[in-house]
């Protein structure tokens, strides 16, 4: 998979897939961007929920289970390093249920929220390579 990586002024910056897709990112007010679109480390730990997100309404379709009363909740703490910087320190996700979901499926509408592959990916972290070329 490639994507393409490009600047739109300001604190603006898209990452174009193929097929046409893009993910716009901005920086905050605060942090002197526009507050356009989410933050990258925003659109990331999105990228977290709406994983688990996908696996739990797979999950519930292939019941045939109504998904109209179904959220999940995503928090995310944060703790000092050992250089005394802000780093990430724990994800919860809480899959919120209706009381008429089959009490059957409730642990396993959970197991299916953890099959998703972005908290895979960052469990068993890829290698990570930044270079450059001269066009």
């Amino acid at each position: 998979m490639l994507i393409e990586i490009g600047f739109e002024g300001g604190k603006k910056v898209t990452a174009s897939f193929s097929g046409g897709l893009q993910m716009k990112t901005d920086q905050s007010v605060e942090n002197g961007g526009a507050g356009a679109y989410p933050e990258p480390f925003a659109c990331f730990l999105g990228s977290i929920g709406t994983c688990a997100g996908i696996y739990v309404l797979e999950f519930c379709n292939a019941r045939r289970i109504p998904t109209d009363k179904i959220s999940l909740t995503q928090g995310v703490s944060f703790a000092e390093d050992d250089q005394g910087k802000r780093r990430l320190a724990k994800v919860a996700l809480t899959v919120n249920l209706p009381p008429e979901f089959p009490e059957r499926y409730r642990k396993a509408i959970v197991k299916a929220a953890e099959l998703c592959s972005v908290k895979k990916a960052i469990m068993h972290p890829p290698e990570f390579v930044v270079d450059y070329q001269v066009l």
